[in-house]
């Protein structure tokens, strides 16, 4: 069988890296798209299936010169992971700069906005016509933490993106999924624990990032008349449900 391909943004760490590791593990084919050229070298090493394509989410043009190049090498696009983002400041509405909050707008929501229409664009074209796009979503699009307006506000966002993709994609073959993540083990992750012993509070529970892996794993291998349409993955023992 033809080997199936891959583009993951934000790539060169954390989540991305760890669901990139998965699929080129896997024998996909892997665009491999960040900022950091060199932590996508890294990954990519010793790797033939291995595509690194340095770009920034925000940048329209350098996004589709990146969609460009891998499409070019790989032929199809089969699945879109949506995942570049950014957490922001913390703290209360009137404690945001907006240059803060203009930042996160720009990241997580214009940037996956981006990548998202030009997947859908080179999916709608292609031959035989159709794909799969994953957004990274957040526990936070439901039940946000205290203090995270930036980043609520654009993972709620994401949900209206993930669903007005849905609807739009029928016609193409393209559907569109939301994985909704709570404290994977990442370097953010593992940073905002060590802050919390350091001031003595509670650390917050935490679940390996490889079960994040599983899971995107599952739903970018779903036949294409079937969508894992949303959802939630996280440390069992997290304050989600029934969280002030």
């Amino acid at each position: 069988m033809k080997a199936r391909t891959i583009l993951i943004t934000g790539a060169s760490s954390g989540i991305g890296a760890a669901v990139a590791q998965r699929f080129l593990d896997k024998g996909w084919h892997v665009g491999l798209m960040a900022r950091r050229a060199r932590q996508l070298n890294a990954l990519a090493e010793g790797r033939k299936n291995a595509y690194v394509l340095p770009a920034d989410v925000t940048d329209p043009a350098a996004v589709d010169a990146a969609f460009d190049a891998f499409t070019d090498r790989v032929g199809h696009l089969d699945v879109l992971f949506n995942n570049a983002g950014m957490f922001g400041p913390s703290g209360s509405i009137d404690e945001v700069p907006l240059e803060d909050w203009w930042q996160v707008m720009q990241v997580n929501l214009n940037g996956m906005f981006i990548c998202a229409r030009a997947a859908f664009g080179r999916m709608r074209a292609q031959h035989p016509q159709g794909g799969r796009i994953i957004n990274n979503g957040s526990i936070s699009a439901h039940s946000p933490r205290a203090g995270s307006v930036c980043y609520t506000t654009t993972k709620h966002a994401i949900t209206g993106l993930t669903k007005a993709l849905s609807l739009d994609g029928r016609a193409y073959g393209i559907v569109c999924s939301q994985i909704d993540i709570g404290n994977a083990r990442t370097e953010m992750v593992d940073d905002l624990n060590d802050r919390l012993r350091k001031a003595n509070k509670p650390v917050q529970p935490t679940m390996n990032v490889a079960q994040v892996a599983d899971s995107v794993q599952l739903m970018a291998e779903m036949p294409p008349e079937a969508n894992v349409q949303f959802m939630t993955v996280m440390a069992s023992t997290m304050p989600y449900i029934g969280r002030g």
